[in-house]
């Protein structure tokens, strides 16, 4: 039996806005609902940030409805104007193609394509989208937009009304295309939800009155809210920028590391948005951690989760062993090669040809740990040099080919936290 997936999810905190919350509520308790979210083919990835939406549709089919992961492989060809102060870049057919095709593997991460009734299904709006005239448009679909309402809108308006800025008519004609849209899958597939971040509002009001125009139907919206952390940054960005879902954007490890780092303030939202944890699990959970936040149980069990969803078991163990050895709750000499080729992916790492033994001072001016030999000599004498988590006492001391780790490495640290490895020759 279907559940009230509008309840659930407000109670998770997954709920902005809903156009007619207890009718969306009441339908979903007596019958199955397929439900929409639209993924722009601007990148061969998603990241973090599109993550909120993706748990909605992996939660929507979860609870005994049907998720469709519409792929704009049309209107991505236009560019959503939604948020921006400048029109993007058009992107070329074979590129937005592409796109679809890596997003559609990502996806494949959080919902079933392969279920039965409520199998999830990824159409390309491409495919309604390239086959419309532009006569037939305009009299069946252009005719339902007043200009005075479009133009109205607020990133609409705020860029007609600056000088330096403009608005396109391609840019503007994305709000019928995505209106059309919903229609169109109102019509050909049963789809009578559409879910959408908060900057969706608009957009998606806009088919549910199109399809009300035009047939007299009855749909619904909902939008998710803009997750923000506590100290006010959008969710989902690092130092090194996004954090993408796929490995060649965003390695493992960062991918890893990024839940890992979360503040304590978040963690628990993180939990309810990310997780698919009862709320019963996450409450008791929470205790635990305030018990102990200095082990960071609590960031340890999302950053599994979502690393093992993301990337798979195999890849998140040794992202988990590579953590534990560069945070010192694994013996380094304990690693495997594999362990170490991570590590050598995320730390700074030197390629050394000369053969063994060498002094370690030299490695670690190679390293780029000291600046010169003489430093190296003041650090060791300060206690701040260690080789393979031994602490170095002894100036004079080299690098043998007992110190060799698997694959060929050694380990240095500087101080307490400035790890570096030696890749010898093999």
């Amino acid at each position: 039996m279907p559940q009230n997936f509008y309840e659930i999810m407000k109670r998770r905190g997954f709920v902005e806005w809903c156009s007619h919350p207890e009718e969306l509520g009441q339908k979903m308790e007596r019958e199955a609902v397929t439900g929409y979210v639209g993924f722009d083919p601007s990148a061969d990835s998603l990241h973090v940030g599109n993550m909120v939406p993706i748990m909605g549709l992996a939660w929507l089919q979860r609870l005994g409805h049907k998720p469709i992961s519409l792929a704009g492989g049309g209107t991505g060809l236009i560019g959503d104007p939604s948020g921006k102060t400048k029109e993007r870049p058009l992107l070329s057919v074979d590129k937005a193609v592409h796109n679809v095709e890596c997003i559609k593997k990502q996806l494949s991460r959080f919902l079933d394509f392969d279920c039965g009734a409520n199998s999830a299904v990824m159409p390309n709006n491409y495919d309604w989208l390239s086959r419309i005239s532009f006569i037939e448009f305009l009299r069946d679909t252009g005719k339902y937009f007043p200009m005075n309402a479009l133009i109205n809108r607020e990133y609409v308006r705020s860029r007609i009304d600056d000088p330096d800025k403009s608005i396109t008519y391609t840019e503007l004609s994305y709000i019928l295309l995505q209106a059309y849209d919903f229609d169109h899958m109102y019509h050909a597939l049963g789809c009578s939800l559409q879910m959408g971040g908060n900057d969706q509002q608009g957009n998606i009001i806009g088919g549910m009155d199109l399809i009300r125009k035009r047939s007299g139907g009855q749909a619904y919206g909902l939008t998710f809210p803009l997750l923000l952390t506590a100290s006010g940054q959008k969710f989902g960005k690092s130092e090194d920028g996004a954090v993408y879902l796929d490995p060649k954007r965003t390695s493992p490890y960062k991918f890893y590391q990024f839940w890992i780092n979360a503040d304590d303030r978040d963690i628990e939202r993180l939990h309810r948005m990310y997780s698919f944890e009862s709320l019963d699990a996450i409450a008791d959970m929470m205790s635990l951690h305030a018990s102990h936040p200095e082990r960071r149980d609590a960031q340890k069990r999302i950053a599994w989760e979502m690393t093992e969803r993301v990337h798979g078991g195999d890849v998140t163990r040794g992202v988990l062993d590579a953590s534990e050895v560069l945070f010192g709750e694994r013996d380094v000499k304990s690693a495997g090669a594999e362990t170490l080729d991570t590590l050598a992916a995320e730390i700074p790492t030197s390629d050394i040809s000369s053969p063994l033994p060498i002094p370690l001072l030299e490695g670690l001016v190679a390293s780029g740990g000291v600046s010169s030999k003489g430093e190296g000599r003041r650090k060791i004498k300060e206690g701040g040099i260690y080789l393979n988590g031994e602490r170095i006492t002894d100036e004079t001391r080299s690098i043998t080919g007992g110190d060799l780790l698997p694959g060929g490495y050694a380990q240095l640290r500087v101080g307490k936290k400035d790890f570096r490895l030696l890749r010898f020759n093999r």
